[in-house]
């Protein structure tokens, strides 16, 4: 598994755009077979899940028992900007890969990993505004996420916006969005 993912990841950090890059490209890579491929991972969309959540784990991990600014001994508003600014610069890191989920046929908002940070932003929001309901954090929740979505970020970058321009903009809304959650 590892090395399915090792070459994954060779091949989409290698390219240009993720598109090209087909499921037989990773198995010779890889050098198995393309069956012991999909028997792996069922298909792209999997398989670029495996490798996405991999690379995430440590996001998660400083998330759910780190220190500050994501642990849990950070203020609760801090915490949402440090992990928007956690998962934007995933995102910067990694563009073709998430590009080539975030696009995909079934999309970014049908993943664990996306339900997951939502709701775990959710959480950190309703953390940060007591009074807020829950359907005010889920919405903040998924309108802070979207503002990260890789064919923003790509505009803003395409555009002459620095990734570090992008993540103070992304900090500032954060900021203002939990200004104005009800609570």
């Amino acid at each position: 598994m590892a090395r399915i993912l090792a070459a994954a990841d060779g091949l989409f950090g290698a390219a240009d755009t993720a598109g090209p890059i087909t499921m037989d490209d990773i198995a010779t890579a890889a050098g198995i077979g393309k069956g012991t491929l999909f028997r792996a991972f069922d298909s792209r969309d999997g398989l670029l899940d495996a490798l996405s959540d991999a690379k995430f784990a440590p996001v998660r991990e400083a998330l759910e028992g780190g220190r500050p600014p994501l642990g849990s001994e950070a203020p609760a508003r801090e915490r949402v900007v440090a992990f928007l600014d956690a998962v934007l610069t995933f995102k910067l890191d990694n563009r073709h890969l998430i590009r080539a989920r975030e696009v995909s046929s079934t999309g970014a908002l049908r993943t664990e990993r996306y339900r997951w940070m939502q709701d775990a932003l959710r959480a950190l929001i309703a953390d940060a505004m007591p009074g807020a309901t829950a359907g005010d954090a889920g919405y903040a929740a998924h309108v802070l996420l979207a503002a990260i979505h890789i064919d923003l970020v790509e505009e803003l970058l395409a555009g002459g916006r620095t990734p570090e321009r992008i993540r103070r903009s992304q900090a500032a809304l954060a900021r203002a969005v939990l200004a104005d959650v009800p609570g």
